[in-house]
């Protein structure tokens, strides 16, 4: 018997991997790491980081956010409804396929579950699956609290990602200005995955899978259902550096979804603020996104041709230009000695000295500073910059 729970166990957690939103993700994930690299090579005939990286880090940053959360759901008893899930799964669905990234946040698969499950439950209450029929879903009790509470505590991660993971991973390119130069901008286009693990009340999936981990609590039975969230980023940084917009973004949407948690447990004593508190979260991220938006679109380029030198648009990981602190939107004003204006001359001022590379830096606040590095045989042989030209 213990060899025949084992393998059912073993058999749930491999079609958990088998969920269509496993798959499409890590393919959505190699896709975006292919057409970055495309982008690139485009403009600076190198890339950033690997193509992998996207695939790599879909699960390495957020899986201790999906611990939390699971040991959160579970622990304080938040039930959703097995309807829901699945409803919640398809419009995550959609969202991968479309690759429009700006409307792959929870909250908006939340939001679109919670209303077709009402939608169903008004005109199709007699729709019958394995038992479970949307007319037994009540939207005004229970589920009016533990569903925007859980969407906001999704929301909170979603803002935590983007600014501790996007700013650092942002993929420039050249594009160009109204005045025909080539100026650049950066986008970060990002996925997680989050296997959170939720309640359902109910023994609709004993009866499918004896072996399915369940538990009662007093005359009621709950399954552990895991499903994988995805939560998706996209934004382009145009008049604002990535390690400034992006965390900022972060911040506003992670306290969005707090109160969106605060607005859903009032639901305790008025369920309609449970409805409110999926609009609010729904309307405020969205104003976050069209807003940022409409600013990068009209404000100037960040990281723009100089004619004090060579401005940078992005630096190789583990290269001596990161080992000396360069950032995007710096401008080198002379190497080794030597004034450089353009890549040519900033290539050949570094070939000078082939052991040691000196640098005058003009910083994003205009300020001057000088720099050196040791330079070994290994390393990039133009210090590891992609740089405006």
């Amino acid at each position: 018997m213990s060899d025949k729970i084992l393998m059912d166990l073993l058999q749930m957690i491999g079609l958990f991997f088998l969920n269509p939103i496993v798959v499409v993700s890590i393919l959505a994930a190699i896709a975006l790491g292919y057409f970055r690299v495309k982008r690139e090579r485009r403009s600076f005939r190198v890339r950033l980081s690997p193509g992998l990286t996207e695939l790599k880090r879909l699960l390495a940053e957020s899986w201790l956010y999906a611990l939390v959360l699971s040991v959160l759901i579970s622990g304080v008893g938040l039930v959703v409804d097995a309807g829901w899930l699945v409803l919640f799964t398809v419009a995550t669905l959609i969202a991968l396929v479309t690759f429009y990234y700006k409307v792959a946040s929870p909250i908006y698969f939340a939001a679109v579950g919670f209303v077709a499950l009402y939608m169903m439950g008004k005109y199709a209450g007699d729709f019958t699956v394995r038992g479970w029929t949307p007319a037994q879903v009540d939207l005004f009790g229970e589920l009016a609290v533990t569903i925007p509470v859980i969407a906001g505590g999704l929301l909170v991660v979603e803002g935590l990602l983007i600014r501790r993971h996007t700013a650092r991973y942002a993929s420039p390119y050249l594009m160009q200005t109204n005045r025909g130069l080539r100026a650049t901008v950066f986008q970060a286009k990002r996925l997680w995955l989050l296997p959170v693990v939720f309640l359902v009340p109910g023994d609709m999936i004993a009866v499918y899978a004896p072996y399915w981990p369940q538990f009662t609590l007093g005359a009621h039975a709950f399954s552990l259902v895991p499903l994988p969230i995805i939560i998706g980023f996209s934004q382009v940084a145009r008049s604002t550096y990535p390690d400034a917009l992006y965390p900022k973004m972060g911040r506003a949407i992670s306290w969005t979804g707090c109160a969106v948690v605060v607005v859903g447990l009032a639901a305790l004593w008025m369920p309609i603020l449970g409805w409110a508190a999926l609009a609010i979260g729904v309307v405020c991220r969205m104003a976050i996104s069209i807003t940022v938006s409409v600013r990068e679109r009209i404000g100037n380029y960040a990281v723009a041709p100089s004619p004090a030198g060579v401005v940078i648009a992005g630096v190789l990981p583990d290269s001596p230009g990161e080992k000396m602190g360069l950032v995007p939107g710096e401008c080198i004003r002379s190497v080794n000695g030597l004034q450089v204006n353009n890549e040519k001359e900033l290539y050949d001022a570094i070939q000078i000295n082939a052991a040691h590379c000196r640098l005058q830096v003009i910083d994003r606040d205009g300020e001057v500073r000088l720099m050196q590095q040791v330079l070994y045989r290994h390393d990039h042989h133009r210090l590891g910059l992609l740089v405006v030209r």
